[in-house]
């Protein structure tokens, strides 16, 4: 049984500075713990998950889809060796939403490779394992998006695997960058073959004549957040070309930060109204307050 009662710790204000969980132990979030040799500073050594917890009707708070973030979140630090325990990890990330006194928050919990060599080989090295938890809006957030093509590429899934490992998300970084500095506010990937694959943190979705498609692509992160929205929508999952997405009447992006994010532009064209975005969206945060007694399995209470 997952066990969540923290160890002697008072509730604290958002107005405060934060409190980490880190290796067992409540640190100070601004406290500098990690030596300048960690390996995952020099070479991206780590692997993280973006999990939201939100304020529910009945005056608590839960964490939505708890387990299948921490069972994604194993499976890329089995790729390090990492020892990564399922229950410690969600028993810790409770225990910090209820030291920050954090109900709306995101959640970073990060497991990485320490200091025993600056080399390749990872066996020596020390892991270490921290949860933050962030009462903002981090990522998209749901605004009305301006979207571009990228002329970068999706790492491939047959050189990095489609897992949240921190330096994979270097591929996504410049993605980004180049597409700010081009006056829109994500990047989408595309592939060799004009197929689209997803953002830089988030998966696509696209509307025409009311039906919902999911985009499929090998290269993309099998998203929770995709999950639910296929679940809620019932949306076919499958390949789709730039040009469908063009041709779409709706297009809109998901992930536990983007939420259910419409899209305002790709490239030159212009979407007007989203009506079955919206409506998706406000089901889903229906969903994630615990609004909806279908969908409490996927709650974890604070």
């Amino acid at each position: 049984m997952l066990s969540t009662a923290p160890a002697s710790i008072s509730l604290r204000l958002d107005t405060q500075t934060p409190l980490i969980w880190f290796d067992g132990e409540f640190v100070a979030a601004d406290a500098p713990e990690a030596p300048l040799t960690t390996h995952a500073m020099h070479y991206g050594t780590a692997v993280f998950e973006g999990i939201r917890s939100y304020a529910t009707a009945d005056g608590g708070a839960a964490v939505f889809r708890l387990p299948e973030h921490m069972q994604r979140m194993r499976k890329g630090a089995e790729l390090f060796g990492i020892d990564f325990d399922v229950e410690r990890a969600s028993a810790a990330t409770v225990q910090t939403l209820r030291a920050n006194g954090h109900r709306d928050a995101y959640i970073r919990p990060l497991t990485w490779m320490g200091t025993g060599t600056i080399g390749l080989d990872v066996d020596p090295l020390s892991q270490h394992l921290m949860i933050a938890t962030m009462a903002k809006v981090v990522h998209l957030g749901g605004a009305r998006t301006r979207l571009t093509v990228s002329p970068w590429k999706r790492n491939p899934a047959t050189s990095l695997p489609a897992l949240k490992l921190s330096g994979a998300y270097v591929n996504s970084i410049l993605a980004k960058r180049e597409a700010k500095q081009r006056g829109f506010d994500e990047a989408l990937f595309t592939d060799d073959k004009g197929y689209v694959v997803e953002c830089t943190g988030a998966n696509v979705f696209m509307v025409k004549n009311g039906a919902i498609t999911s985009v499929e692509h090998r290269d993309a992160l099998p998203g929770i957040t995709r999950d639910t929205m296929i679940a809620l929508s019932g949306a076919e999952s499958r390949e789709v070309t730039l040009h469908e997405l063009l041709d779409a009447d709706e297009v809109f992006v998901c992930g536990t930060a983007a939420e259910a994010t419409p899209i305002a532009v790709l490239d030159r064209r212009e979407f007007g109204d989203n009506p079955v975005t919206r409506e998706l969206s406000a089901q889903y945060a229906r969903v994630v307050r615990g609004e909806d007694p279908r969908y409490r399995a996927w709650l974890t209470p604070v």
